[in-house]
């Protein structure tokens, strides 16, 4: 069933005799494969038109058609001839499969209009400056302190070593090592305010 409908539309030209269609799709309703490969052949370039009509994609059409005839092969025996042509119902039924792929498709991606109801959280292109601004600045105060003072500011600030593991990396005491830090953030803050 799924390489018959796989394979790409034929053009098997109008069809000319509805009850051929009606017999075929009863046919089908009882199970017979080789009338849904007939049906196939008279039927699946009008579908695929129908649908490649509506969804202005190649390969969405081509799906939309393997829809089209797994639902015709479940649901054949839903056809009535008393309420439709045998190419009607057809019709109706590719048009609304490839409406249903639409539907689908814009629930998935969402519109311009659902777009804008998210919020962007990046920053904008001033606060990105800003921040640079901050950074390089913070880089050239930092490149004004001793290096050991420079090393423990960013251990402590952006490696997030604790003031213990400081004093017993640099064999001083804990009071030391506090002083030492304060001291250096002291003249960070005062070049970072100039």
């Amino acid at each position: 069933m799924i390489a018959l409908v796989e394979s790409s539309p034929t053009n098997a030209g109008p069809n000319r005799n509805g009850g051929d269609l009606a017999g075929l799709l009863a046919a089908v309703a009882s199970g017979d494969r080789p009338a849904l490969a007939r049906l196939y052949q008279r039927t699946s370039a009008k579908l695929y038109g129908i649908c490649l009509r509506v969804l202005r994609d190649q390969a969405d059409a081509e799906e939309a058609l393997q829809d089209i005839f797994v639902t015709i092969w479940n649901k054949a025996r839903l056809y009535d001839r008393a309420k439709s042509a045998p190419l009607t119902w057809l019709s109706v039924l590719a048009r609304n499969k490839a409406v249903d792929r639409v539907r689908i498709k814009r629930i998935a991606t969402g519109g311009l209009d659902e777009a804008a109801e998210f919020p962007d959280d990046s920053p904008s292109a001033l606060d990105v400056l800003e921040a640079a601004d901050d950074r390089a600045r913070l880089t050239d105060c930092l490149e004004q302190l001793e290096e050991r003072y420079r090393s423990l500011i960013r251990d402590a600030f952006v490696d997030g070593a604790s003031y213990p593991e400081l004093a017993a990396r640099e064999d001083v005491p804990l009071g030391t090592m506090k002083s030492w830090i304060r001291r250096s953030l002291l003249r960070l803050r005062g070049c970072l305010e100039q």
